[in-house]
């Protein structure tokens, strides 16, 4: 008898705790929402700051406060961070284009995003997103106002600190032209035929079938932002044709200055470094102290 009421009262107890998410004894209900991989590795990537505001403003004032010039078009910016388009840029006709565009933008508003400054992500959100299961499939917490629920880059944002800390990485982010941020989407490198013609005029990037190939002057640091993502961020793959592509990029398109100095100030500030610029500016000796921030 004793042991038919214990039992009972272990059954009872089982499915209670059960339903409100605590058992002392395990097996009751995960909070666990993130999508990753049973060997997933800790991130060697980014862990000084979760907020992309936040770091937008330090890039400016402590990575770019004397390199104002965008990543693809060599455009520059001033205080009030409006841009000066370079001579012979030009946007393209959305009617006539043969990429996806994602809404409804008028050639107006695409004018009004040229002249604005953004932060880029070379790895495109939505590319490292999709693997976190707030983005894929939303969290609990992730009702809006009228009680509607959502998923996505918001819900990722609000809910999980590993994507804020990818989202928020500095080697990641470049200023861009923002009509040519938001034309290139989160299309994937590659090499494309020499007759392809330039999406922007005089600029060299070009986009064409949801894949993009930016100007040669920055195919290297691109490729080397690509490598240092999936190397430091286990989660994320790059996948084949485009790590081939990136590979020779960075093989045939050697480190500049530049790119070691904002690396090295990136280092300074956010305390990991990006070991596919570092080693080869060490190399030449453009990595040192030289170029700390001010």
């Amino acid at each position: 008898m004793k042991k038919a009421v214990l039992c009972g009262i272990l059954v009872f107890c089982g499915l209670t705790v059960s339903a409100f998410g605590w058992w002392p004894f395990g097996g009751g209900v995960s909070d666990k929402t993130e999508d990753v991989p049973a060997t997933a590795k800790p991130s060697k990537g980014n862990h000084y700051s979760q907020s992309f505001y936040a770091v937008k403003q330090e890039m400016l004032n402590k990575i770019y406060f004397d390199h104002r010039q965008t990543l693809y078009c060599g455009a520059t910016w001033n205080t009030r961070k409006k841009i000066s388009l370079p001579h012979g840029f030009k946007l393209p006709n959305l009617q006539q284009v043969d990429f996806k565009i994602y809404d409804d933008m008028t050639a107006e508003e695409l004018q009004d995003k040229a002249e604005r400054l953004e932060w880029e992500h070379i790895v495109p959100a939505q590319n490292f997103g999709k693997t976190f299961y707030e983005w894929t499939k939303g969290h609990k917490n992730c009702v809006g106002s009228k009680g509607r629920s959502f998923k996505g880059r918001q819900c990722a944002v609000q809910e999980s600190e590993d994507f804020r800390y990818m989202y928020a990485d500095m080697y990641n982010l470049y200023p861009s032209i923002g009509a040519v941020n938001y034309l290139r989407a989160h299309f994937s490198p590659t090499q494309f035929e020499p007759w392809q013609k330039n999406t922007f005029g005089t600029c060299a990037m070009k986009i064409s079938h949801n894949k993009m190939e930016p100007p040669d002057e920055v195919k290297g640091l691109i490729a080397r932002t690509y490598l240092y993502m999936q190397a430091s961020y286990p989660r994320y793959r790059i996948g084949e044709p485009a790590e081939s592509v990136l590979k020779a990029w960075a093989k045939k398109y050697p480190v500049t200055k530049w790119e070691c100095v904002r690396a090295f100030r990136i280092e300074q500030v956010q305390g990991n470094a990006n070991n596919f610029v570092k080693k080869s500016c060490e190399a030449k000796n453009w990595y040192n102290d030289g170029w700390a921030v001010h």
